[in-house]
């Protein structure tokens, strides 16, 4: 008897439906499956067997031929194993056709018939759901991962035998919804309070979350970049429901997602070591996987010792900044995979890392430093909206001396924050009919709508833009910058004032 059984296949983030086809022919014992399957999906039939003997069926000794439907799209993935083993025994007439073909199925078997946590259980729910089934049953383990969408009915099951006994009664396993999760308060230990003396760095680190534009902060060793760019995550504001949906998808179709911790609801840190290849920054593989720069997806990017990276490593930066996601093709596959992070990159001046400092005589030879920053090729420097130096800190302010008078100020974490939400806050409303959240996602024709300047601070741009040499791209990402620099000091309109800080920023 022929069955049908509903699954489905990722291709990047997005799942597409899948039919499992099983049919049984006289013949001698065989298990065959076509349809462009990989060989993970292939030495399922082993895993299956076991199964299904183990939790006290009897196997089929017949010709069984499996088709996945369509045939064009390529099929891999563990969580094949379920629909698989449904589909023999509804064409066995163990189970009926008309429940089973209610549902989809995703999930891994062992050999006991324990069903195992696969990988991008979300990305493959979300699809059901576009697709208009709304019954799943999925692994139990993925059960807190998968109910942040909303509008389905979920049958997390732990065994094999609890899939059968509810596709015979309808009443095997306990349903639950889709729902909002009740998150916890994000919890950080670093605060911006513990860092002293740099107050107009930490005003650059605001512009940087509350319009997420990406920085490079260039400084001596010690004065504190790394602790400047580690505490940045605590004033950035609350992700919204779709950037957890997304980011949650990134981390599960990457296998990154626990027991522990099943939904991403803090933004993502992601700080990989200079060493790190291209395909590990920006993902790839024969069955492509997210790298580093999506993984920091909605979060922030921190590539430490910034010249230290090899240059054609960093060149593949200059697409993802630009466009907020990254194309890659392997065997006839397109993945698109999103890329819209904070780009937080620091940096020593020159070898020795001394240069420029009052206090130390740097050492580097013309030739050295002419090798140490050719790394960084122009257009990527030209696609960070802030580039700041970074100064030592003096003693009174290392000990926090000036804490006792009226007029100082060491901003914490907390201050900084609502700053930035007051910005965030604005642009949301002033995006409302965008499909943007963040100034620094404005296109050459929304920055003539929303960043337009007086004749006055016109000929105020036009005279640095000529004295500075500016790119037409600097011009448009110092306008952007300009707009959130308004957006933080709480103005409607960009004055001469915000666009000399926002020039301050280039270079």
């Amino acid at each position: 008897m022929l069955s049908k059984i509903m699954t489905g296949s990722l291709s990047g983030l997005e799942a597409g439906l899948v039919d499992v086809e099983t049919d049984f022919y006289n013949g001698l014992p065989a298990l065959n499956m076509v349809g462009l399957v990989s060989v993970t999906v292939k030495e399922a039939a082993e895993r299956i067997r076991g199964a299904i003997i183990n939790s006290g069926y009897s196997f089929p000794y017949k010709r069984i031929t499996i088709n996945f439907s369509p045939a064009s799209t390529r099929k891999d993935g563990s969580h094949f194993d379920l629909p698989i083993a449904v589909g023999i025994l509804t064409s066995s007439g163990e189970l009926k056709k008309q429940i089973t073909e209610k549902y989809a199925f995703i999930g891994e078997l062992s050999l006991d018939g324990k069903i195992n946590r696969i990988k991008g259980a979300l990305p493959l729910v979300i699809g059901f759901v576009e697709n208009g089934i709304k019954k799943i049953i999925l692994p139990a383990a993925n059960l807190n991962e998968a109910a942040i969408v909303k509008g389905v009915d979920l049958f997390p099951a732990e065994h094999f035998s609890q899939v059968i006994e509810h596709m015979k009664t309808e009443e095997g396993i306990t349903k639950h919804h889709g729902r909002r999760h009740n998150l916890p308060a994000n919890d950080y230990k670093e605060d911006y309070a513990d860092i002293y003396g740099q107050e107009h760095i930490k005003r650059v680190m605001v512009i940087c979350a509350a319009g997420a534009h990406g920085v490079l902060i260039v400084g001596s060793p010690g004065v504190g970049k790394s602790m400047m760019a580690k505490r940045i995550r605590t004033i950035m504001p609350e992700m919204t429901y779709e950037e957890m949906l997304e980011t949650t998808k990134i981390y599960s179709v990457a296998g990154k997602l626990s027991d522990k911790k099943p939904l991403i609801h803090e933004r993502p840190f992601r700080a990989p070591y200079h060493t790190i290849s291209p395909s590990a920054l920006v993902g790839g593989g024969v069955r492509p996987v997210p790298g580093e720069i999506t993984l920091a997806h909605s979060g922030v990017l921190f590539l430490d010792e910034f010249f230290e990276f090899k240059r054609q490593t960093l060149d593949l930066l200059r697409q993802p900044i630009e466009e907020g996601h990254i194309l890659i093709s392997r065997n006839g596959e397109n993945v698109v995979f999103p890329s819209r992070s904070v780009l937080v990159a620091a940096s020593n001046p020159c070898p020795c890392g001394y240069r420029g400092d009052p206090r130390n005589e740097c050492k580097c030879s013309e030739r050295q430093m002419q090798s140490y920053t050719s790394k960084l090729s122009g257009p990527l420097l030209d696609r960070i909206d802030l580039q700041v130096t970074m100064g030592f800190v003096g003693y009174e302010d290392l000990i926090n001396e000036h804490r006792h008078k009226p007029d100082y100020r060491c901003a914490s974490s907390e201050d900084m924050k609502r700053d930035v939400e007051r910005a965030v806050k604005t642009q949301k409303k002033r995006y409302i009919k965008e499909e943007i959240l963040y100034n620094s996602q404005l296109s050459p024709a929304r920055i003539k709508k929303y960043c337009a300047i007086d004749r006055e601070s016109e000929n105020f741009i036009k005279q640095a833009y000529e004295k500075m040499a500016l790119s037409a791209r600097g011009y448009h990402k110092m306008l952007k910058v300009a707009r959130t620099i308004a957006d933080v000091d709480g103005e409607d309109h960009i004055n001469i004032a915000h666009l000399a800080e926002a020039l301050s920023y280039r270079g």
